[in-house]
């Protein structure tokens, strides 16, 4: 049965990078199409001072030449000061080195665009279709080049937050308890709807009001060798994609305050589709790549690979079904995080929808992940919260809910350094009270959603079939708790696993049945 899964894995891993290597070969011969055919935007209007709002030249270039067929609009060294911008299809821009589009501070420069025809979402209380870059049902079009895209978003959000309080532009959502307009007030710096064959890259581009690079429903889309600063203000995502198929980030530097990268489903029936995750660094406030929060639709056939993580406030890697998603296929591999404050989360929960989804057949392996006692960002401009309770540190979890499981769950070739230095005197759950951990089941899914927990590894829980093998946990302190705690599990395999030396019983296992460890193992287990 397993042979056959790897099998799978392997042919899903295959089809991937063929994916890949002809939506690259496609995308770069549409490129050099349009680029036969290119214009200086400075010899048509456009100003490259930095104070001139070229918004309308730069929109009226993008629409006549898209519908004379298309172009490459080159915009040479100077900084290019605009509110927002339309994509059409077949016009793509080029930002020679030293050229800088420059979003406007002013908010009033900012259109929500109409884009009839989108599915409706469940959720609306966190996403808008304002950004510095608007595309609705534009294709075959790349934004590229050696130049930087800046959206002064941190200047931007207080000129939001003024108008609010002056009265002038009311934010009907805002967040008074944080003293912060909603996500749904602030522009992101891209936001790419119902496009298909879309390329973006070379770039730097940093300092979003909100979310950094925003895609749904997109088909055919390439993000690769993209410098991504985006830690200008709340909830600055390096990139978010929902509901695409087809899409290859490759070569990607994201460094973040909120999720680095993140796969989000907002339309129930949609999904996330094949994507591809490669040769990225990440540094987040939140989590470094994360399937969540919004998990309406699905996500599957997803690949992960060589991907390095450092400075991060949450988990290495998240996956999260909490509103009815369906989240299978998953491959993650060759992930090395430091300085990071979890290493795999993992959880099936029912916090929206009609009813709960599922996550099954996820493989993590060869994944090396170090943690820290204390804050890995607290040198940060932009610090993740904290919570509002006293803990030890947080294990890593897997959990599902009664009466629904995650399942086939794989790790191999995991090495995760906990802190240790857990003291019951700041918080305790003795493995005799396993019942006292909330099942939490409508919470926002996070790796500290439970309060404190019984183990120092791993704390794993309504889940049916999960192997573990060559996996390793270690400590750089001392801790009282076991490693390993396994609470109504079905199908527990452990192969081989490396603890620290301890006297007393490492894993704990309740109600767990159908078990398959090796003998060598045994001795460390208690069944309650």
């Amino acid at each position: 049965m397993l042979k056959m899964k790897r099998r799978g894995k392997y042919s899903l891993d295959l089809l991937l990078k063929s994916m890949t290597l002809m939506l690259i070969l496609w995308m770069d011969v549409s490129a050099s199409l349009c680029a036969q055919n290119r214009i200086d935007v400075t010899k048509h209007g456009v100003v490259s001072d930095g104070e001139v709002v070229n918004t309308k030249a730069i929109q009226q270039l993008i629409d006549k030449e898209s519908k004379k067929g298309g172009t490459t609009l080159v915009f040479p060294q100077g900084s290019y000061l605009t509110g927002s911008l339309v994509m059409k299809s077949n016009v793509n821009i080029y930002l020679e080195k030293g050229a800088v589009l420059l979003g406007s501070t002013n908010p009033m420069d900012y259109e929500k665009i109409e884009m009839p025809g989108r599915p409706e979402s469940p959720k609306k209380d966190d996403n808008s279709q304002m950004a510095l870059l608007v595309a609705h049902k534009a294709n075959h079009f790349t934004i590229s080049g050696k130049g930087t895209i800046d959206g002064q978003g941190r200047k931007l959000a207080l000129n939001i937050d003024s108008l609010h309080h002056a009265g002038v532009l009311i934010d009907p959502k805002y967040n008074y308890r944080r003293h912060r307009p909603n996500e749904t007030a602030r522009p992101k710096l891209v936001r790419f709807s119902q496009c298909n064959n879309v390329r973006l890259e070379g770039l730097t581009m940093k300092n979003s009001a909100c979310w950094g690079l925003s895609f749904e429903l997109c088909k055919k889309l390439v993000l690769e060798n993209l410098k991504i600063e985006n830690r200008a203000y709340w909830n600055n995502d390096g990139m978010d994609i929902s509901d695409c198929n087809n899409v290859v980030v490759n070569n990607c530097d994201v460094n973040s305050a909120d999720d680095g990268i993140c796969l989000k489903s907002y339309y129930p029936g949609y999904c996330n589709d094949t994507i591809r995750i490669t040769n990225c660094t990440i540094r987040s406030s939140a989590s470094a790549i994360k399937f969540g929060t919004a998990s309406f639709g699905g996500f599957k056939n997803v690949t992960i690979d060589n991907i390095k993580v450092y400075d991060t406030f949450r988990s290495a890697i998240a996956i999260e079904s909490v509103d009815g998603a369906i989240i299978e296929n998953i491959e993650a591999s060759n992930i090395e995080a430091k300085n990071t404050g979890n290493a795999i989360f993992i959880r099936l929960g029912h916090r929206g929808g009609e009813k709960p989804g599922a996550i099954k057949n996820v493989y993590l392996h060869n994944i090396q992940v170090e943690i820290p006692f204390g804050r890995p960002d607290i040198n940060y401009d932009m610090r993740g919260p904290a919570v509002g309770f006293f803990h030890n540190p947080i294990p890593s979890s897997i959990t599902g809910i009664p009466g629904f499981q995650v399942e086939n769950v794989k790790l191999e070739n995991i090495e995760v350094t906990c802190p240790g230095r857990a003291s019951k005197g700041m918080a305790y759950v003795p493995v005799s009270r396993l019942d006292q951990v909330p099942n939490n089941i409508k919470g926002y899914p996070e790796f500290t959603m439970f309060g404190e927990l019984p183990s120092w590894g791993m704390y794993v829980r309504h889940v049916n079939g999960i192997e573990m093998n060559n996996v390793k946990f270690s400590l750089t302190d001392t801790d009282y708790r076991p490693a390993f705690v396994f609470d109504q599990v079905e199908k527990l395999t452990i192969d081989k696993l490396t603890l620290p030396t301890t006297t007393g019983k490492s894993i704990i296992l309740k109600e767990t049945t159908k078990t398959k460890i090796n003998e060598t193992i045994e001795d460390w287990c208690k069944q309650l």
